[in-house]
């Protein structure tokens, strides 16, 4: 019995050390700071203002795509405060409509807003990129989970922006979006 205990415990410890350095050098590692000279310079009141069509993929937690989506959205901005309508179409052909109500601050500070949101969302854009987190509460059509949330949004060029997010139960990562969203021009 004592074999097995040290197998199980090596294991749990080599879990643990993974799990560690993956929080350490992975995704929800990176910081704001890491793009801040990357240029061209993100500025959601610029790029997320006007029509934009976004198309993307959901995974699941093995990697899997588990669904496709289509959103128009359009945002619409008063000096450092504005509101981002989307309008989702997916692969099933369910819709949904959201709809962001976000504030920039002078340092790139952003707070977000949105129906399904538990509390506010915190972010930061500064140089090519945006980091934001919250806590979203799914659907009861998608099981009604409330999500952590680390959203990542990287300028292309002047019309493109891709984002990429990770939605988190416990720690454990259970889905990821990556998504294209592009300027419309009128």
């Amino acid at each position: 019995m004592s074999s097995f205990l040290t197998f199980a415990t090596g294991a749990a410890l080599s879990l643990g050390l993974l799990a560690l350095a993956q929080r350490l050098r992975g995704f929800q590692a990176q910081s704001a700071q890491d793009y801040a000279g990357l240029e061209p310079r993100l500025d959601i009141r610029k790029h997320l203002s006007g029509p934009i069509r976004c198309e993307g993929v959901i995974y699941g937690p093995l990697g899997r795509v588990t669904s496709r989506f289509v959103a128009d959205m359009e945002g619409r901005w008063e000096g450092n405060r504005g509101v981002l309508a989307e309008h989702f179409t997916y692969d099933s052909g369910t819709t949904q409509a959201r709809e962001w109500r976000l504030s920039v601050g002078n340092d790139g500070r952003i707070l977000a807003e949105a129906e399904d949101l538990l509390g506010e969302g915190i972010g930061q854009q500064e140089g090519a990129a945006l980091h934001l987190r919250y806590r979203i509460r799914l659907p009861d059509s998608a099981g009604g989970h409330a999500l952590d949330v680390t959203d990542w949004m990287y300028l292309v060029d002047d019309r493109t922006i891709v984002n990429r997010s990770q939605f988190r139960k416990f720690g454990i990562k259970v889905a990821e979006l990556v998504a294209t969203m592009r300027r419309i021009d009128a």
